[in-house]
């Protein structure tokens, strides 16, 4: 749920619905370049994608499960305000041409990377206790719940690591 804003924005930008123009003078790495994801990660279109996804999820595992994860899902809009340059709009397709938002966390690539290992491992580490109370209620072998909280605490760093080392 907290990536499907950038799930979205994949198919649009091979697409070139949506792009990433590099900064002049950089290599468009990590926190280098000016996104422009007009649709998806413009407010009104990440309300939208969160209301889409909670419904899915809530029409699935109940409305309670709906709403945390719909949550999750524009929580991915508020982090990115933290980082992103000003690129992010308020209206889909920048309609009505109003100012753009974010906060530029990205000139600052190490300070950043340690914001966002610290999201990762925090949010991984919350998930894995979750997931461990949900075993004990259900009587599940525990096992479950430190495997995946083990993949979602590693697979988090690697990827972080990916995008950040532009590897």
């Amino acid at each position: 749920a907290c990536q499907w804003l950038d799930v979205v924005f994949v198919p649009l930008f091979v697409a070139g619905v949506e792009t990433i123009v590099p900064l002049p003078g950089t290599k468009g790495g990590y926190g280098e370049g000016i996104i422009h994801a007009d649709y998806t990660h413009s407010l009104v279109g990440a309300l939208l994608l969160a209301a889409l996804f909670g419904a899915g999820a809530a029409a699935r595992w109940g409305r309670r499960a709906g709403l945390v994860l719909g949550a999750v899902v524009l929580s991915h809009w508020v982090l990115d305000l933290l980082v992103h340059r000003h690129d992010m709009p308020l209206l889909p397709a920048n309609a009505g041409g109003l100012p753009l938002l974010g906060f530029g966390l990205w000139q600052f690539p190490n300070l950043t990377a340690t914001v966002e290992l610290a999201l990762v491992v925090a949010g991984g580490g919350w998930y894995w206790r979750a997931a461990l109370a949900v075993c004990r209620q259900r009587g599940a072998p525990m096992r479950r719940a430190h495997i995946a909280g083990i993949l979602t605490v590693a697979f988090g760093v690697v990827v972080l690591a990916l995008s950040r080392f532009g590897l």
